[in-house]
């Protein structure tokens, strides 16, 4: 299924750390390297995503990495239909989605055996926010669709 999707990570000083997930390795559950963002001073990276299946289990292998300082860790993901990027940070040890103003995460359909859904990441206080588009009395599947 086609769905694009970026992740970026923001970590300071991380490089090191960073390096197995630039290379490309055939034994990941998702396709694609991370890209250094250029001319930053402090730790940036990039990946895209074309298809929703090539991305399940980027958030296990970021967050099963050494980081020297989880605390500074944030992962900005990006879905295709999404208003802007959801904010993710190290809690307790867990990659976990930071709650943003006047954002809210709804789920159009319950996950039915395939791939577990994302979600929609929309904006609320915009004018063509239009709370039928996607139905709150859908819970959000365990699994992480990431």
């Amino acid at each position: 299924m086609s769905r694009m999707a970026q992740v970026l990570v923001l970590a300071r000083y991380e490089d090191e750390v960073m390096e197995p997930l630039t290379r490309p390795d055939g034994n990941r559950t998702w396709r694609g390297v991370f890209r250094q963002i250029p001319d930053w001073f402090v730790g940036g990276w990039h990946l895209e995503f074309e298809r929703r299946n090539a991305r399940r289990g980027v958030l296990a292998d970021l967050e099963a990495l050494p980081w020297n300082r989880p605390e500074c860790v944030q992962v900005l993901l990006h879905d295709e239909d999404d208003d802007c990027f959801g904010l993710w940070m190290f809690h307790d040890g867990k990659l976990t989605e930071v709650p943003l103003a006047r954002v809210q995460r709804t789920f159009a359909f319950p996950s039915a055996g395939g791939q577990p859904d994302p979600g929609y990441l929309g904006r609320t206080d915009t004018p063509d926010h239009d709370p039928s588009r996607h139905h709150l009395e859908h819970a959000q599947d365990p699994r992480l669709s990431w």
